[in-house]
């Protein structure tokens, strides 16, 4: 079953950052619902590429397409391929939504979620290793530094070797199970969130390869990119939005220049430049709208010819 429709975040900012235009090409690297993919589509006579590791997400993408008439093409794979998939491709814009989408987390079935109860999957391919997997089959120590590393969860040598504990009575196969024993070992915090929600996070992006996929994203889009050609990036924890911040200021170079002191060396000519130095945040109607929105970050590059 699904549940509320996902509603794309920071949209409005996401497709002014893109401008589209007749006869452009633009890639949606991150498909999901298709939610900034249509309002691109309904603001020019452009053509999208859609891309998606999901293969539920490119079959509602195939139907989306019939609507469009041709100017919609679906791709299945990771958008960190997609300078081998596009290859040849010249394109005039890039949107990355590094969030979950709703549809993966509002379906137990997926496992992704620690309100609902279903199996300890958290693949978004459907291939590889599951959650279910790490947590049954990892020594401690890896456990825990996936949890620390990924999840930025404090208690994650606790919670390691409990988990460890627990799955010599029981392995664990729901999330349901997973999160009752997170709930008893981390204490709860003061601002209301779960204390689940950082271990889920960290075993998510851990099953995933969700850093390193950021990463070759980044790279395949610098490739991938005509100069005047705009990359926008919607991040919503600080492990991604720090790749995407260091990515896009390196490449303007704004990174930090070495000691006045030392001798003069030769910098490379920028790569990008920075149209916001800031990230862009969502106002207050859209975070009374979509409280998904708060943690999101938009962050956005125009390649330049070097």
């Amino acid at each position: 079953m699904s549940g509320a429709p996902h509603i794309p975040v920071l949209l409005d900012e996401v497709v002014t950052a893109l401008a589209p235009r007749n006869g452009a090409i633009f890639v949606d690297g991150t498909f999901g619902a298709g939610g900034y993919t249509k309002a691109i589509l309904a603001a020019a006579d452009c053509k999208v590429f859609g891309i998606d590791r999901d293969p539920t997400a490119i079959e509602g993408g195939r139907e989306l397409a019939r609507q469009f008439g041709g100017r919609l093409e679906m791709l299945p794979g990771r958008f960190g391929d997609m300078a081998r998939l596009l290859e040849g491709v010249a394109v005039d814009g890039i949107a990355l939504d590094l969030g979950v989408s709703s549809m993966q987390i509002d379906r137990a079935e997926r496992g992704f979620s620690f309100q609902k109860d279903g199996p300890l999957d958290m693949r978004m391919e459907r291939e590889g290793p599951s959650a279910a997997d790490l947590v049954n089959g990892l020594p401690e120590a890896e456990l825990a530094d996936i949890l620390w590393r990924f999840g930025e969860e404090r208690f994650s040598r606790k919670l390691a070797r409990a988990i460890v504990t627990d799955r010599k009575a029981e392995p664990f196969t729901t999330t349901r199970q997973l999160a009752e024993l997170v709930r008893r070992v981390v204490p709860a915090s003061k601002d209301g969130i779960d204390p689940a929600t950082r271990a889920f996070q960290g075993l998510r992006i851990a099953v995933n390869d969700e850093l390193g996929e950021v990463e070759r994203g980044l790279a395949a889009a610098e490739r991938l990119l005509v100069p005047g050609g705009r990359l926008a990036v919607v991040s919503f924890h600080s492990l991604e939005d720090r790749l995407v911040k260091d990515f896009m200021k390196g490449g303007s170079g704004m990174a930090a220049r070495p000691s006045r002191h030392l001798p003069q060396i030769e910098t490379p000519a920028p790569r990008f430049r920075l149209v916001s130095k800031k990230p862009i945040v969502a106002g207050p109607a859209e975070l009374a709208a979509n409280p998904r929105a708060r943690s999101a970050k938009l962050r956005v590059a125009e390649r330049l010819a070097a």
